[in-house]
């Protein structure tokens, strides 16, 4: 896997709830400085999970995580981590909750110690980078499900982050918010992992793809080849989309 610059790296590591079925199986991955990598794999497979060890919100049951080559750990550890690694959930009401698109998109970078204008500053520039001139003073409960996405987004790059761990960014979305998001990722210099069953779009959008079977990385390749035309998937009968039309 990545060799050099590595951000993130896991070391056989097992997660599971109690003494059930490990969801993560001596799992070892690495992501690059400026990796893009797509993560595929039937549901249950560990994706999602994998994301979520990687922020702490749930901790290995065993195993080794480091960033930068630091192992992370405590509480403390992740903390620190989560200045710059954002996670975006697969459900933006998970995500936001502050009243308005301003008070959340300036939240995170008030947690990193800026003061309220220059928080301001930092969320009014990310909100014009992100095309969402006039979103500041606009209620989240009312937003349509593609602007609250576009929102979460913007919750995160206001932070400055160095990872994006994205879960599901286009599932649910009309077309146009798709292309919109898919046109943002190109032009990110940063390192991401996309977890998604929308082929195409992860073709368009990353360097290599990973998948997942049973809590472990059994494949990779590049994401140029993720398709044939027979559609022989490497991990097996995977449910995905083209555009608008659900496969398998």
């Amino acid at each position: 896997m990545g060799k050099h610059h590595p951000l993130i790296q896991l070391e056989n590591v097992h997660f599971s709830y109690g003494n059930q079925t490990p969801i993560i199986n001596d799992l070892n991955f690495e992501l690059s400085k400026n990796q893009k990598i797509g993560l595929i794999g039937d549901n249950g497979s560990g994706k999602t999970t994998l994301l979520h060890l990687l922020t702490g919100i749930v901790k290995t049951t065993s195993g080794i995580i480091r960033f930068r080559k630091e192992i992370i750990e405590t509480e403390r550890d992740f903390q620190m981590l989560r200045k710059d690694v954002g996670l975006l959930f697969q459900n933006s009401d998970d995500q936001l909750f502050c009243p308005t698109v301003l008070e959340d998109v300036a939240f995170g970078p008030l947690n990193l110690g800026l003061s309220a204008e220059k928080a301001k500053i930092r969320a009014m520039e990310t909100l014009e980078y992100l095309n969402l001139q006039g979103y500041e003073d606009r209620i989240i409960h009312q937003l349509s499900g593609g602007e609250k996405k576009l929102v979460a987004l913007a919750t995160i790059l206001a932070m400055k982050p160095q990872v994006l761990l994205l879960d599901e960014p286009t599932t649910g979305l009309d077309e146009s918010t798709r292309i919109r998001i898919s046109d943002i990722f190109k032009n990110l210099e940063l390192s991401y992992i996309i977890v998604s069953h929308e082929f195409d779009f992860l073709a368009a959008n990353t360097d290599m793809i990973y998948g997942m079977k049973n809590g472990k990385i059994n494949y990779h390749g590049k994401s140029d080849t993720l398709h044939s035309h027979i559609h022989s998937h490497p991990v097996g009968e995977v449910p995905h989309k083209h555009s608008h039309t659900q496969v398998d």
